[in-house]
């Protein structure tokens, strides 16, 4: 009975190895099968071009409101916050001393005037030289030019308004002393208002003068539209950047100067190739996808443009007709064996 029992025991185990190496050989067969994934033939799509940006609100004319001369301030003529006029008066320094020389100056002219006027009478008769008559012009031409002089720096004794606009915070009181350096106030017309950004260089060609902008103040939630009236005739040197300024409506005075606003450019629409943006892989010199070719993976390096929510623009790398794998990314390598599950095309539909 011994020997049988062994030789059942030893029949059993062999039986027990040869399916455990008909497991193994068919694991090992199982990994050397391609592995399935899906795939995507490229053909170039219609991109709405727009080109993201920030940007700074600017009035549509600004300045701050200073004295030409140094002296006191006799009158105030405006409120802060209100609407002036161009031309009104908005502030007077001190001017009686100006005017006193004004008049005595007339005087000066009025009395030099009559004595040229006996030496011109002199000079008919040859009573007179030539010589004293044109010293006498002379002061006369002289006292003139004087009284130009003290005129214009009387006009600067009186500050007014440059343009029609909004006049700002009060920074003088009445009884103070000015000079040039003192800021009286800020005036603003903000009637329209200009929008300065930048674009990199790369999207200057899209660019032109009366594209439209959309402007959103994330901080208010004010949006509204814009257009591209001036550019810079150059590309800075420092942040390879195109300058560029847009004018908006502003009659309803809701978009205040100095406001920080993102700005989308919608450039002309292109006809490009785009990739979901789960196929590319960011690598360390740049970013690849994986374009299928007979039956394996080859890794291709591409350079990428404009982004959308879903996809991404190649620029180089690809052309139209070319195949990239959209699953299993995460487990591909180069010149793996792979075998196509479902092929749709950018165009759409299923092939």
């Amino acid at each position: 009975m011994r020997p049988l029992t062994t030789l059942l025991f030893v029949l059993s185990i062999f039986i027990f190895s040869c399916r455990s190496g008909d497991k193994k050989n068919e694991a090992s067969n199982a990994k050397k099968q391609p592995m399935q994934v899906n795939a995507l033939i490229l053909q170039k799509e219609k991109l709405e071009n727009i080109i993201r940006s920030t940007g700074t609100v600017l009035a549509d004319e600004s300045v701050d409101l200073k004295a030409e001369l140094s002296g006191r301030i006799t009158g105030i003529f405006f409120k802060e916050g209100s609407h002036v006029r161009k031309g009104d008066l908005l502030l007077q320094i001190y001017d009686d001393d100006i005017k006193a020389q004004i008049k005595k100056t007339q005087e000066q002219i009025n009395l030099n005037q009559l004595q040229l006027s006996r030496q011109e009478a002199m000079l008919k008769i040859n009573a007179t030289s030539q010589q004293e008559y044109d010293v006498a012009k002379t002061q006369v031409e002289t006292l003139k030019a004087d009284l130009q002089n003290l005129q214009a720096t009387l006009q600067k004794a009186s500050i007014k308004a440059p343009f029609d606009g909004v006049i700002g915070l009060r920074y003088v009181s009445e009884g103070g002393y000015v000079t040039p350096q003192t800021q009286i106030a800020s005036l603003q017309r903000m009637n329209t208002v200009k929008v300065d950004f930048s674009v990199p260089e790369k999207y200057s060609a899209n660019i032109h003068l009366g594209d439209s902008i959309i402007c959103i103040n994330e901080a208010s939630q004010l949006k509204f539209k814009a257009r591209i009236y001036a550019m810079d005739p150059k590309i800075t040197t420092d942040t390879r950047a195109l300058q560029l300024r847009a004018i908006a409506d502003n009659k309803n005075g809701k978009i205040l100067p100095g406001s920080y606003v993102r700005v989308d450019v919608q450039a002309a629409s292109i006809n490009t190739i785009m990739v979901p943006t789960e196929t590319v892989i960011p690598v360390l010199k740049g970013q690849t996808v994986y374009r299928y070719e007979a039956g394996k993976v080859k890794q291709v390096p591409i350079i990428s443009g404009i982004r959308t929510d879903a996809k991404v623009e190649v620029i180089e790398g690809l052309n139209e007709g070319d195949t990239i794998i959209t699953t299993g990314i995460m487990f591909l390598k180069p010149e793996m064996n792979v075998v196509l599950k479902e092929v749709k095309s950018t165009a759409g539909g299923q092939i």
